[in-house]
């Protein structure tokens, strides 16, 4: 990563700051927190609800929930907490709903009309390779990547994903997720060899992938 984008991003102002412009009627700044946010909250919601258009829904509902709590907010706080407690909340809310519902398998189209992309697809490498056979193998490790991902307990999931996807810390994970530091860590330790387990036949290749 060159010096010029590092310089450019250390010179946009923090999200606490954003939040206290907006607070103080500067709408730009929220525009600005939308854009910042929108592309990894949708990639954290997503893997937990799995449905496009409901991670699509969960993201406005998020920001929309920003909007009538803004002057709730604390500036101490980390704006990141915030809505990402506020995501997930939702998350587990529609989890919740749809609970008694058989989940759709991974090979099943999502959206409506049954026409959008599987999960293996959605993680795809967008990029043709060189090889087609390491093209085929990589998009079926990342299949059972997804599909072992999917497999974990919930409170492991939620801490890999909110690690992995949202880069989130773990002291922050333990604040929006209600437990201790060591939790946190504790959950992302067997997330791990989970994720090992499953992927044993494919750690070379996936090491080669890197």
């Amino acid at each position: 990563m060159s010096g010029v984008p590092n310089r450019s991003r250390a010179l946009d102002p923090p999200d606490e700051t954003l939040m206290l412009r907006y607070q103080q009627g500067d709408r730009a700044a929220f525009a600005q927190l939308v854009r910042r946010h929108q592309t990894p909250l949708y990639n954290f919601a997503l893997r937990q609800v799995r449905v496009p258009q409901v991670a699509e829904d969960v993201v406005q509902e998020s920001f929309v929930r920003v909007v009538q709590n803004a002057a709730d907010f604390k500036h101490e706080a980390r704006f990141t907490t915030w809505i990402y407690t506020i995501t997930r909340n939702l998350c587990i809310d529609h989890l919740r709903k749809r609970a008694l519902r058989k989940h759709p398998s991974l090979d099943e189209a999502r959206g409506e009309g049954g026409d959008g992309p599987t999960l293996g697809e959605q993680t795809a490498d967008p990029h043709p390779r060189a090889s087609v056979e390491r093209e085929a193998t990589g998009m079926e490790l990342k299949e059972r990547i997804a599909r072992a991902v999917d497999t974990l307990p919930d409170e492991q999931r939620e801490v890999f994903l909110m690690r992995e996807v949202a880069n989130l810390p773990f002291k922050e994970i333990a604040e929006i997720t209600g437990v201790p530091e060591n939790t946190v860590k504790s959950r992302m330790r067997y997330a791990l060899e989970r994720l090992q387990e499953h992927l044993a036949e494919y750690e070379d290749y996936a090491r080669a992938l890197r």
